[in-house]
């Protein structure tokens, strides 16, 4: 195929987001955060299906278990369909009723690792947090304007994570135990790329970045060098994962918020990428 398709649908996301590779299920599923839904597709069939849920909702993670965890607006929750079933876990931030969830994963230890933030991105009062497996949930950064990623080194060392207003994107070293030191700016975009967003990892430790208002995603080095740049139709490029029984193939989410409707902003796309990418961390509680 080319460079990138776009995948047929007769609905376009207003801020898709949160993008989730189930190799149980092969399947992709994504969320729509504004919608809000939940959106999957089957890579057996072709099929998409798509769930309305209750409140914004910023990720999903698969349970060891079976289902999901959730990051909902109000709070962690676990997550089943067909029916739809919520049953929540705890709220971080009860005393900020404007922040919302926007972006996580699990790491390999089982954990998962979000972000949360000011819906209207005026305040920064967005904190990255720690899910533990036990239901236990830890402050690990504050200050974030509008959070995104994280992703994780292949070996473990490093954790990535954006503050996407001020175009940083942070690297952490950890630490044993679950721990995070260091923070240092790793990759600094300029006005003309826009604002990193979702994140990934490929199997040769390069990092994968959504440019949002950039139209492109942009591929860097362990070191943190620009190695490749593959633009896209859509102006709000959001999210990224690898998918698909070899992890070969790559899924792109974008965003039609606050865009005049078009072809291809709020669309879902596979890219040509040429690599492969890590599993997805299964969320051990």
């Amino acid at each position: 195929m080319s460079e990138w398709k776009r995948i047929d649908r007769d609905v376009r996301d207003t801020l898709g987001e949160g993008t989730l590779w189930s190799a149980r299920e092969n399947a992709v599923y994504w969320v729509d955060i504004r919608a809000p839904a939940l959106n999957r597709l089957s890579l057996t069939d072709g099929g998409i299906r798509r769930w309305p849920m209750p409140e914004p909702l910023g990720w999903v993670v698969e349970r060891r278990g079976g289902g999901f965890v959730a990051g909902f607006q109000s709070g962690f929750a676990r997550l089943t369909l067909d029916p739809v079933a919520i049953d929540p876990i705890g709220d971080p931030e009860p005393h900020l009723p404007g922040n919302r969830m926007n972006d996580g994963k699990a790491d390999a230890d089982g954990r998962i690792w979000c972000g949360t933030m000011d819906m209207a991105e005026e305040q920064d009062s967005g904190s990255f947090y720690r899910l533990d497996p036990d239901g236990r949930w830890t402050v690990m950064d504050t200050g974030y304007l509008v959070p995104n990623g994280p992703a994780f080194s292949p070996c473990g060392r490093w954790l990535y994570h954006t503050d996407s207003a001020r175009r940083t994107i942070y690297r952490f070293s950890r630490t044993d135990g679950g721990g995070l030191a260091s923070r240092q700016p790793f990759i600094l975009f300029s006005e003309e790329e826009g604002y990193p967003d979702g994140m990934t990892v490929d199997s040769q430790g390069h990092l994968w970045i959504a440019h949002w208002g950039g139209a492109r995603i942009s591929r860097f080095t362990p070191e943190g060098k620009l190695d490749r740049v593959i633009p896209l139709p859509a102006r709000q490029v959001t999210n990224i994962t690898f998918a698909g029984p070899k992890l070969d193939r790559m899924f792109v989410t974008s965003a039609a918020f606050n865009l005049p409707e078009s072809e291809y902003d709020g669309a879902l796309f596979e890219v040509d990428a040429g690599v492969t990418g890590l599993p997805a961390s299964l969320f051990a509680g």
